[in-house]
């Protein structure tokens, strides 16, 4: 059996997990960048964040409504009222300018500080205002404890408090704080570059008309979007041609330039399948060349100068697997993230799923809750070569390997994808 034969029908199997721990040996933190705040969004920070300063640093009004000490309200009733003089107004974003003693009180706004001597804050719709000789009064018609509707200083966050990891995803509320700390720019880490390569002299550019026996190039516009929605920043390269020698060509020259080389098809055992044949010369090394999966068995990778080359499966589905299971993780970690696995929940079976396997299965599935209950099924027909089932899919449920199939109503675990 010659070097090429050998690697088309000579493969090891390996599991997904062996798979995964061969990819992570090899992957390393992208450098780090500061960005503007406003275009953080979904990057991972590259440093642990600390409050310089306590929330609120003043004693903050949680209400509209009138600042008082609350022992002149202790008897406070809608039947006998209490009444007090108004001696300021005080809107959120001013300061305020008298102190507040026993038998007055100060018109305050949401989120504005407390004056001093106030130890409370009656909400507005308990009061009545009125007008006396020039003078504003309240009627305060229900008592209160002290240290009602205020937030204390530091009662949110204290002064020296961890607010952010390293390696925490920039979402609404971490971009929220990072605001309220100052943060104009962020230190992050940079997004991973990611090549992406389609095989097969069949494909065609999106922009073209359709010709007999030839298909438009989908897969790779579909990694780059699974790329993007990971973390990372997509390059989609020209469609790769069945000439062993171009191909090895792009493809070292793209592993110069980016963090990670995606490919579509050509890893299967087909006459055609040129990556097989460029693994045969390839200078790097070949870390696996079949993964115990459905769909997606001969999902390969090599390493060539420390950077990955990951060659997925040429059908659709297999090919959207395969990114999940092992480029996404690859991206996250790259991008900082400290746990890139998907985390695995279980759900039952909304249906009955006929089909065994040799090796686990990964199908593409879409869940719902009945009765309090997470179910999942199928997003649509489950063979590899079907793309729109992809579209519905929100999670991968994992049906393990061996037996004839799984009735509806078993328990099984799924990896949300969404």
């Amino acid at each position: 059996m010659n070097s090429d034969t050998k690697l088309k029908f000579g493969r090891k199997v390996i599991s997904v997990e062996e798979a995964r721990s061969l990819l992570y040996d090899y992957v390393k933190h992208t450098e780090i960048e500061s960005v503007p705040l406003s275009c953080a969004f979904g990057r991972r920070l590259s440093v642990d964040i600390y409050a310089d300063h306590p929330v609120p640093h003043f004693r903050r009004s949680g209400v509209d409504g009138y600042a008082v000490c609350s022992k002149d309200i202790e008897q406070a009733s809608p039947e006998d009222p209490v009444v007090l003089r108004v001696i300021e107004r005080i809107p959120s974003g001013t300061v305020p300018q008298q102190t507040v003693k026993s038998g007055m009180t100060a018109r305050i706004m949401t989120g504005a500080p407390v004056p001093d001597g106030a130890d409370a804050v009656v909400m507005l719709e308990m009061t009545d205002s009125q007008q006396d000789g020039g003078m504003s009064y309240v009627s305060i018609k229900k008592n209160i404890p002290a240290a009602s509707n205020i937030t204390p200083i530091a009662g949110e966050i204290g002064l020296g408090d961890l607010l952010l990891e390293q390696g925490t995803q920039i979402g609404p509320g971490e971009a929220a704080i990072l605001a309220t700390f100052g943060y104009s720019d962020v230190s992050v880490y940079r997004k991973p570059r990611v090549a992406i390569f389609s095989t097969g002299s069949e494909l065609l550019n999106v922009e073209e008309l359709l010709q007999p026996g030839r298909i438009r190039n989908s897969n790779s516009y579909m990694l780059a979007a699974q790329v993007e929605a990971a973390g990372g920043s997509s390059v989609i390269m020209q469609a790769l041609s069945d000439d062993v020698a171009q191909v090895e060509t792009a493809l070292q020259e793209a592993l110069t330039k980016v963090d990670l080389v995606l490919t579509s098809g050509g890893v299967s055992v087909g006459d055609y399948d040129v990556l097989v044949d460029v693994f045969g010369r390839f200078e790097g090394k070949l870390l696996f060349n079949k993964v115990a999966m459905r769909p997606g068995t001969p999902t390969s990778a090599a390493v060539w100068n420390n950077r990955l080359l990951l060659a997925l499966s040429g059908n659709p589905g297999a090919s959207f697997v395969g990114f999940e299971l092992f480029a996404k993780p690859l991206i996250r970690a790259m991008a900082g993230c400290h746990s890139p696995y998907p985390e695995a929940i279980t759900a039952y079976l909304d249906v009955d799923y006929d089909k065994g396997s040799a090796y686990p299965r990964y199908v593409r599935g879409m869940t719902h809750v009945e009765n309090g209950c997470l179910r999942v099924k199928p997003s649509g027909i489950d063979k590899s070569s079907i793309m729109v089932s992809i579209k519905n899919a929100d999670c991968l449920i994992y049906l393990p390997a061996g037996g004839k199939g799984f009735k509806r109503d078993t328990n099984v675990i799924i990896f949300p994808i969404k």
